[in-house]
């Protein structure tokens, strides 16, 4: 894979893992389908802009693409929004009913998720992905498993957010090729918006004033994890085997743990610390390349 991929998925995955701060400060305002919900609008405002200056900088406008790259990036843009609507929403409730820790290794297993997937989309997966694999999850329980592992209502819900998040993937590396990363990348914010808002009315109290006391977690959320984190997703995404996009983008979880040190003045223990070494491994054997026959 080119650097300049990695190096834009590993940024995403930065952004995610600082983003936890915003998301947990967040909900002491709002709940989880409004936060999602608003955070996502603003999301696929931000990207309005966005899309306008790039037409302007390429010269001309995109009238000329064919109704089949349309229609494409119309369909890819509704799946991607809906499947981010379900992830991030189940992701979001089940949080409230386990860990911190739990919820971290049990949405990676994605992770492991995507390759098995791959296998039924005749993907190619090489010994070393599978190997990195298996030492990043490693890592992922050394990084986020403190206590003793019990299956609740909150870890079936997360593990369901994980299956989601699989298919989000393999969803962004089929139609990525085909369409513009930035428009596929706003239309999935409004989509997910707009799915949100049915159970934000009907199971939540949304209030403006909520919304205007949580404006910085909400605007953090909003423009740099939806509208920047998920678009670079998208582009960094492009012609990259799905298996090394995933270990890259779970990161995120070694990010969420450094930035909580940083900012919060939070301790790495000797087992965290060894599970961010073992999963900067798995990432740098999943680059490797592979010899020629």
């Amino acid at each position: 894979m080119k650097t300049k991929n990695a190096f834009i998925l590993a940024l995403t995955a930065f952004i995610w893992g600082t983003a936890f701060v915003a998301q947990s400060v967040g909900m002491d305002y709002l709940g989880p389908f409004t936060f999602n919900g608003v955070r996502s609008m603003i999301g696929g405002i931000a990207l309005l802009p966005c899309i306008a200056l790039l037409q302007v900088i390429n010269g001309k406008s995109r009238a000329e693409e064919g109704e089949g790259s349309r229609k494409d990036l119309v369909t890819g843009g509704i799946a991607c929004g809906l499947l981010l609507f379900a992830a991030s929403s189940l992701q979001q409730i089940g949080i409230q009913y386990t860990t911190a820790g739990k919820a971290g290794f049990i949405t990676a297993f994605y992770i492991v998720i995507v390759p098995v997937f791959g296998i039924f989309l005749k993907k190619k997966i090489g010994w070393k992905v599978w190997l990195a694999v298996v030492i990043a999850l490693a890592g992922l329980y050394f990084l986020c498993i403190t206590e003793h592992f019990t299956v609740g209502k909150g870890d079936a819900l997360i593990f369901l957010c994980a299956l989601v998040f699989s298919l989000h993937i393999l969803v962004i590396d089929y139609f990525s090729p085909k369409v513009d990363g930035v428009k596929m990348s706003c239309i999935q914010f409004f989509v997910c918006g707009l799915a949100s808002m049915p159970f934000m009315f009907a199971m939540e109290t949304p209030e403006i004033g909520a919304m205007i006391a949580g404006w910085m977690p909400l605007l953090y959320a909003g423009v740099l994890s939806c509208g920047v984190a998920y678009t670079l997703q998208i582009i960094g995404q492009k012609n990259v085997n799905p298996a090394v996009a995933s270990l890259i983008l779970s990161l995120e979880s070694c990010f969420s743990v450094l930035a909580g040190w940083a900012v919060l003045g939070e301790r790495l223990s000797v087992r965290e610390s060894a599970g961010c070494v073992l999963m900067f491994a798995a990432i740098i054997l999943a680059q490797l390349p592979e010899k020629e026959k």
